[in-house]
């Protein structure tokens, strides 16, 4: 084998590939969502709430005239409820829905910091029974910081909560264009 193809056969292995997430927290997990599932963070703002709606469905905001359902990540995993804080925020983000996309706020506990993660670091989601889903968790990243959970954003709700969101979010739409009219 000639040098050429030693050299480059070692850059092509010496390259690992990553994947930028946006890290936060919820009580004393941290959880990492694909950055660019991520269409900004804004603190907490005033969320009307919507009658007859699950627990974990806060309400909607009214961001730049966009009506946006705002899930409570912590009610959504059966978390122990707290008290909001200055450190609590709301993550919009993107959510892949058959041939759309909605917008969606994800109440956190805080926002940690964006992180650059190989794929080899990242393990596939544990299984824990027939019983039990872990589709919501893309998988496992082994950081310096520790471990942080992946969220696969799109599969957190399920189809059936999903189409209650857009929902919502299309009834507020109509009912906030109406009253200006």
């Amino acid at each position: 084998m000639s040098d050429s193809k030693i050299g480059k056969s070692k850059e092509t292995h010496g390259v690992s590939e990553t994947e930028k997430y946006l890290t936060f927290s919820l009580g004393d997990e941290q959880y990492g969502l694909d950055i660019l599932r991520v269409r900004e963070i804004i603190g907490l703002m005033d969320i009307t709430k919507v009658p007859r709606t699950p627990q974990f469905i806060r309400g909607v905001i009214n961001l730049r005239g966009k009506v946006i359902p705002v899930i409570d990540l912590r009610k959504k995993f059966e978390m122990e409820s707290v008290d909001d804080t200055d450190q609590t925020c709301i993550i919009v983000a993107d959510i892949e829905r058959e041939s759309s996309t909605l917008q969606m706020g994800i109440i956190v506990d805080s926002v940690s910091e964006v992180l650059d993660i190989e794929k080899d670091n990242i393990d596939e989601a544990p299984t824990f029974g027939a019983d039990i889903s872990t589709t919501f968790i893309k998988g496992i990243a082994k950081t310096k910081g520790g471990v942080k959970i992946l969220l696969n954003i799109e599969e957190v709700l399920t189809a059936v909560e999903l189409q209650s969101i857009s929902t919502v979010s299309y009834q507020n739409s109509r009912n906030e264009k109406d009253a200006v009219e």
